[in-house]
């Protein structure tokens, strides 16, 4: 039997853990042994090419380099591809050949994490992505009262704006947050779970507890309050995580592990014990449904509640789906929303749950979906940083240009972050949805 290396792989991708804690991890000599074997390998390739700015960035080093081939490339300029990757996966699931069982094993996100963490170690990040990474912290001081409507203000002056961008590098021009003082937890703080028999599926408890996010506890509660309005009118138990903290996602994109760890050691209990007692669990932002139901079980594959909680975390249409599927789902709708500009987030599209948002979105009465997978750019802090911004208006410029010629009455993203984005790059006054939102309007709740 012949023993040639193939072209390509017909086999379903398999990940393998991240390896944190092996020998060798943050050896900076093997880890730029193994970036040049990848970048070789993505140079002869290039199907990568209208993904994010790292594959361009390489190939331009390439392209201009003397010998024309990767071994020409200033080794310290292999940094520039890996600050440009954001760890959207869709290299992984959507375009690599050679990804494992391949025998080339190419992981580039989990590469660009793995020197991340490196340049974590070595003081490479800065102080700026430090800050916008602690989420809990900036949220919880954002969030107090006055101090709410002096940030959300500050934000939108061009005076302070300034500021942020000669002290912090936060671009002028990018779209920031709002903060709400009455978050999620003080809006919900005395919600009841309905008092209902739960009614279990093969793959479903019938009870639900909401993950709220940082973005969705300090930034937009209201989509926390539509999750609960929207599954509460399907007759599920519905209530919101208390005490949680951040996902990890922000830091694990910075490369700082250690504090990805620390947060994973809060949550997991907490989270662990809830699906102890019964519940599933949801969260409204795709990034941090994807760190309990990917991340996590890659860094601790060995931690059995981390498996545990992976076990029983969905995507909040994922569910809704799989209620209707079982005949579950409510689907008396009073309002019709009509065309829907829907754009699908990256971190949700590499769950490999299908277009489930689609899915529910159609059984409204006179639905159109013109639906647009393709990444938007922003990443939660790379639109936003000083350097990176423009690279991200020109990534997101292709949806913008969808969701125009859409010309339709709406248009969402799951990701609420890329939805702003994509109304940052309208930039005609109009505002996006989130899907859980639409829905809770077409059932005139």
């Amino acid at each position: 039997m012949s023993t040639a290396s193939c072209e390509g792989s017909l086999d379903a991708p398999t990940r393998h853990p991240l390896g944190q804690n092996e020998p060798g991890f943050y050896d900076e000599p093997a880890l730029f042994n193994e970036l040049e074997r990848v970048f070789d390998i993505c140079h002869g390739c290039r199907r990568c090419v209208s993904l994010c700015r790292s594959f361009p960035t390489l190939f331009d080093l390439v392209d201009e380099s003397d010998t024309m081939e990767v071994d020409g490339v200033d080794k310290t300029d292999y940094w520039k591809v890996v600050d440009h990757c954001y760890l959207c996966d869709l290299c992984y699931l959507t375009k690599c050949p050679y990804v494992p069982p391949h025998e080339w094993n190419l992981d580039f996100p989990h590469l660009m994490l793995r020197a991340r963490a490196l340049g974590y170690r070595k003081g490479r990040a800065k102080f700026r992505d430090k800050v916008i990474t602690s989420t809990d912290a900036v949220g919880r001081l954002a969030s107090i009262p006055i101090v709410a409507n002096i940030v959300n203000a500050s934000n939108k002056n061009e005076h302070t704006r300034a500021l942020l961008e000669s002290s912090l590098e936060i671009h002028p021009d990018a779209r920031l947050p709002e903060y709400h003082s009455n978050t999620l937890s003080k809006r919900s703080r005395f919600h009841k779970p309905l008092e209902v028999d739960a009614i279990p599926t093969d793959k479903t408890t019938g009870k639900v507890a909401i993950f709220a996010t940082c973005y969705g506890q300090y930034n937009e509660p209201l989509i926390g309050e539509d999750l609960l309005a929207v599954f509460e009118h399907n007759r599920i138990p519905t209530m919101i995580v208390r005490n949680s903290v951040c996902c990890g996602m922000p830091k694990l994109e910075l490369g700082d592990l250690d504090s990805v760890e620390k947060l994973k050691n809060h949550n997991i209990p907490l989270l662990a014990g809830l699906v102890d007692e019964g519940w599933d669990i949801i969260a409204p932002v795709p990034s941090c449904t994807l760190q309990f139901k990917q991340e996590l079980p890659l860094m601790f594959p060995e931690d059995a509640e981390v498996t545990k909680v992976q076990q029983a975390f969905f995507d909040p249409f994922e569910y809704l789906a799989l209620r209707h599927r079982a005949g579950m789902m409510n689907t008396d709708f009073s309002n019709v929303i009509g065309k829907i500009a829907y754009h699908v987030a990256c971190h949700q599209r590499v769950q490999r749950i299908g277009l489930k948002t689609r899915d529910i979105l159609a059984l409204i009465p006179q639905t159109e979906i013109d639906v647009i997978e393709r990444c938007s750019g922003h990443d939660g802090t790379y639109a936003v940083k000083q350097e990176f911004h423009e690279a991200s208006m020109k990534i997101v410029k292709p949806v913008v240009n969808r969701v125009r010629k859409a010309q339709a009455d709406a248009y969402a993203s799951d990701c609420p972050m890329a939805g702003h984005h994509i109304s940052a790059g309208l930039d005609d006054g109009s505002e996006t949805r989130h899907p859980i939102s639409l829905l809770r309007q077409a059932y005139g709740l």
